[in-house]
């Protein structure tokens, strides 16, 4: 895992790419060279009526530039006042947070839906060998021309309005789609059909799971999750999603 840092970042674009997406790039001192894909990022609000930062997943990674790509739904009030930051601003931020995927160069089939499409473009940009992409929204697509610079693309839409209609796992097996290793992100039910997929076609599967986190550091046990063995922080069978996750092997947790 790597070492994190606080710092003042730059903010250098922050523009709504959809009804309520947000694309917010910053530039940083050292944590973009630390960072990982998988990994995310707290970032702390101006106001000083709210005290802990907002964990957002790491989009993409310029280490050349020492700059980070957030994409993130605006889902309250700190993530509003992420929303309307203006380009030269400054914001604080901390990280890289949590672990993240390994680059294994096996034959991958990486999967995002919803706000858990963003961490997944780092991690089709870094991985070698074979790459298949399906990425599941409920209408507006977002970040998809991205994607198709990395692998094969798969969309599923709930309204039917571009690709599958339905969930992503129903294009997944509308076309057939196996790998050696499942990568995915995104809401709970779907992580659960991809570790149901990934043992019925004997595959490895790797999750990053999404859960509200208060400190991002593994201090409150705020943002737990059920394991099969017993985390050595506290003897009990739970893992802190914000410090041994985000990222687990499917088979050794319970979502």
């Amino acid at each position: 895992m790597s070492e994190k840092r606080r710092e003042k970042a730059v903010i250098l674009q922050n523009e709504e790419i959809c009804p309520g997406i947000f694309d917010m790039r910053i530039r940083t001192g050292e944590i973009a060279g630390l960072a990982k894909a998988g990994q995310f990022a707290a970032l702390y609000c101006k106001d000083g009526s709210r005290l802990l930062p907002r964990p957002i997943s790491i989009c993409e990674i310029n280490k050349e530039e020492r700059s980070l790509r957030f994409v993130f739904r605006v889902a309250g009030k700190g993530t509003k006042e992420f929303s309307r930051m203006k380009a030269g601003m400054q914001i604080d931020v901390t990280g890289p947070l949590g672990n993240g995927f390994s680059d294994r160069k096996l034959d991958a089939l990486i999967v995002g839906g919803g706000i858990g499409i963003p961490p997944m473009l780092e991690l089709s940009k870094q991985l070698g060998g074979k790459k298949q992409i399906a990425l599941g929204y409920r209408d507006a697509l977002f970040l998809y021309e991205d994607f198709k610079k990395y692998g094969d693309v798969y969309i599923a839409t709930e309204d039917g309005s571009s690709g599958t209609k339905g969930n992503v796992l129903d294009a997944i097996r509308e076309n057939g789609l196996t790998a050696d290793v499942i990568y995915a992100c995104g809401p709970a039910p779907m992580l659960r059909a991809l570790k149901a997929y990934a043992a019925e076609h004997k595959m490895e599967c790797y999750v990053s799971l999404e859960e509200r986190m208060a400190c991002g550091i593994g201090a409150c046990l705020g943002c737990v999750c059920k394991s099969k063995e017993a985390d050595a922080h506290t003897n009990v069978k739970n893992k802190r999603i914000c410090k041994e996750g985000p990222v687990f092997a499917a088979k050794e947790v319970e979502f």
